[in-house]
């Protein structure tokens, strides 16, 4: 089997185009380039693509125009480009998206089980293990509406990282919460990186929030103004 060859952009966007059907333009003529290992910033107001950018980099959303490559693999129709690609990827949303009658351990062991196909015991011991990662094993049983904003943010990485995944998309994963507490998990997403090596892309519309980070790009109507 020939060795999969790394190159330094994980993730290459080349004029990318996005139309929703009520003629909205969130995308225009998009491209930029992640290197990996990268903590990239993507800010920008309401309204400005960015939430439909990450959405597009998973497939969640289709490009109408321009090329997606993720770790050398195009994202094109191809269902096993699409399946490697969502196997790379994991996903953070701004309200968490928890199941709240799910425990925190069954959150996190939920796809483990379904897609992985992974025994109860396998999959448990991997979520506690991500769960020490995040900083809460002591909630294990509880449930989500027994949690602070920031403590189910935290059950929300968890669940992306469960995946074992290269790439971390963060869609405002700091917008519900405090600003201390968003700090916090900006900084749980740059020491992930440091010593998991993950690739982080984080939107948001926070100017602060991008401080913590080395890079930074801005958008405005659906294109690139800064990198």
């Amino acid at each position: 089997m020939q060795e999969k060859i790394l190159g330094d952009n994980i993730i290459e966007v080349e004029s990318i185009d996005k139309t929703f059907p009520n003629g909205v333009r969130a995308l225009h003529n998009f491209s930029t380039k992640v290197r990996r290992s990268e903590v990239l910033v993507i800010i920008g107001p309401s309204g400005s693509g960015k939430s439909t950018f990450l959405r597009c980099l998973n497939g969640l959303e289709e490009i109408d125009g321009g090329s997606i490559v993720i770790d050398g693999i195009p994202l094109d129709d191809n269902k096993k480009h699409r399946l490697e690609i969502r196997k790379e990827v994991g996903m953070v949303f701004q309200l968490f998206n928890l199941f709240p009658h799910l425990t925190v351990l069954e959150n996190v062991n939920l796809a483990q089980r379904l897609v992985r196909k992974k025994s109860k015991k396998g999959a448990t011991e991997t979520s506690m293990t991500l769960l020490r990662k995040v900083g809460i094993p002591e909630k294990a049983d509880a449930f989500p509406n027994h949690l602070s904003g920031g403590q189910q943010q935290r059950v929300a990485i968890a669940r992306a990282l469960a995946g074992n995944p290269s790439i971390i998309l963060a869609d405002e994963p700091t917008g519900a919460l405090d600003t201390q507490v968003g700090k916090d998990i900006m900084q749980l997403f740059v020491d992930l990186n440091a010593k998991e090596g993950i690739t982080v892309i984080i939107i948001t519309h926070d100017p602060k929030i991008a401080l913590q980070c080395k890079r930074s790009v801005n958008m405005k109507d659906g294109t690139l103004v800064e990198d």
